[in-house]
């Protein structure tokens, strides 16, 4: 791989058992079995994303109350996705929407989004997801969501909808986004996967990946110090042989109804496999040196969602009840 002899660890393989055990814990909860759905003491006990981004709770939030609810124009569909997620928190999304009526850039105002922020954070009220750090732009306001919504202006009056859509390759739309006060690398390029659900978007899910920190700590267990600095390659390795590997190891791997896993798909396994081996491989060490895991698995009642883009071709044909209504 890219001139380098690579010796995969115990955990390369473990990548690929971990992948298949958890497809079974999301079948098994979609299709409403009951538990356990797991004999794995690691996957009962700890909490991991879905192997598909696109399926974990969020991500469906997004796809069915954001980016296919409300106008389809695009500048409507940019502002609404990275509003949400800025805050990548479904309860203020719905604050927002509660006081607000409607979430428009053509209607907004930033009096009035600074107002419902303002007042649920002094009620004690946390307006951010900790899945992972947002850093706050500094645009001159002094609290993190003022500077985040003067970001989002500045990313609207610079035309960054329709530059990121007229972008002639994944990487180009990367840039553009890139190029606005306090988004790095991986804010940029998870913001792009989030835009890239919508139906305007034509980039497929195979074109281009960016490694971020958890992935890079993933791809040091699964591959040692000879993997460092061709982490990308190795992300397009995994998609494009995952169907040799599962065969492999004689592991049953259907994909999303039948998607195979694409390249952000097995950059966030490699996120999850280095939690995952921190248990099961301590021997074994990444790049943080870090050696627990954190969140514990707790049961979430609300009802599975798993609507996806339309443009993937995975949903029914009559639509579910979740579906979001047809646009204005």
């Amino acid at each position: 791989m890219a001139g380098r002899v690579l010796r995969p660890t115990a955990v390369f393989d473990t990548y690929w058992r971990f992948a298949a055990a958890r497809q079974e814990v999301y079948q098994g909860r979609l299709e409403g079995r009951g538990a356990p759905w797991t004999q794995d003491p690691i996957l009962s006990q700890h909490r991991f994303t879905n192997c598909f981004r696109a399926a974990d709770r969020v991500s469906q939030m997004l796809i069915g109350e954001v980016s296919y609810r409300g106008s389809q124009a695009w500048e409507e569909v940019f502002f609404r996705t990275l509003l949400f997620k800025i805050f990548n928190k479904g309860s203020t999304w719905r604050l927002l929407m509660q006081s607000l009526g409607e979430v428009r850039w053509d209607t907004y105002d930033y009096r009035l989004y600074d107002k419902v922020l303002s007042e649920a954070f002094e009620h004690g009220e946390r307006l951010y997801s900790a899945a992972y750090i947002v850093p706050p732009p500094q645009l001159g306001e002094g609290r993190k969501h003022r500077n985040h919504l003067r970001l989002l202006e500045l990313m609207m009056s610079g035309r960054a909808p329709e530059r990121v859509l007229a972008a002639p390759t994944m990487r180009d739309a990367y840039e553009v986004l890139l190029g606005f006060p306090a988004i790095g690398p991986f804010l940029a390029y998870q913001y792009l996967i989030d835009l890239n659900y919508a139906a305007q978007m034509p980039f497929s899910e195979m074109d281009f990946v960016v490694p971020g920190p958890g992935a890079r700590d993933g791809i040091r267990k699964c591959f040692g110090r000879s993997a460092d600095g061709i982490e990308a390659e190795m992300i397009r390795y995994m998609a494009e042989s995952q169907d040799e590997h599962f065969h492999r190891l004689g592991l049953a791997f259907n994909g999303l109804k039948g998607r195979p896993l694409q390249l952000i798909d097995c950059q966030n396994l490699f996120c999850e496999v280095d939690k995952y081996a921190r248990v099961a491989h301590p021997e074994i060490q990444g790049i943080s040196g870090r050696s627990r895991i954190k969140q514990i698995y707790r049961s979430d009642a609300a009802p599975m969602t798993a609507w996806f883009p339309p443009k993937w071709g995975l949903n029914e044909a009559a639509p579910p009840a979740t579906t979001p209504p047809a646009s204005r």
